[in-house]
């Protein structure tokens, strides 16, 4: 996995980044990205399935009320630094809300992924894959 990430930023002048430079929303613009990238990865690791299947499979991990819920699998196992990643994330205003979730569920989700974008800036991807191996059981 890291050779690859090194070949990905080599290739690409991909520089290394301070993820507390930047603002929640950014964490949770890159964090939904990697979480989406790792549940669609565990699911076509299940078998080869038409393209719908896998989507609806995915829906169930990715939507702001599956992620919510696996917010809460994994909030005990948060270090201090990380939950308050979630909470600013969580807190961060972005000014709409999907049709399909409730605002609650919505700003969890957000946080969730703020702190994955986060850990992923930091390169810390075994931390990563902790949360949420824990979070989908």
């Amino acid at each position: 996995m890291q050779d690859f990430i090194d070949y990905f930023k080599d290739s690409l002048d991909i520089k290394d980044v301070n993820p507390k430079q930047y603002s929640p929303l950014v964490l949770a613009y890159i964090g939904d990205s990697v979480y989406d990238l790792i549940i669609k990865s565990k699911v076509i690791a299940e078998g080869n399935s038409p393209v719908n299947r896998l989507h609806k499979k995915t829906s169930n991990y990715v939507k702001a009320s599956a992620q919510a819920k696996m917010f809460r699998e994994i909030e005990d196992m948060l270090t201090d630094e990380e939950f308050n990643i979630y909470k600013r994330g969580r807190n961060a205003k972005s000014g709409t809300v999907p049709k399909n979730a409730d605002l609650i569920d919505y700003r969890v989700a957000t946080g969730f992924e703020a702190l994955i974008g986060f850990l992923y800036l930091d390169n810390r991807f075994k931390r990563i894959i902790e949360l949420i191996v824990r979070g989908v059981k």
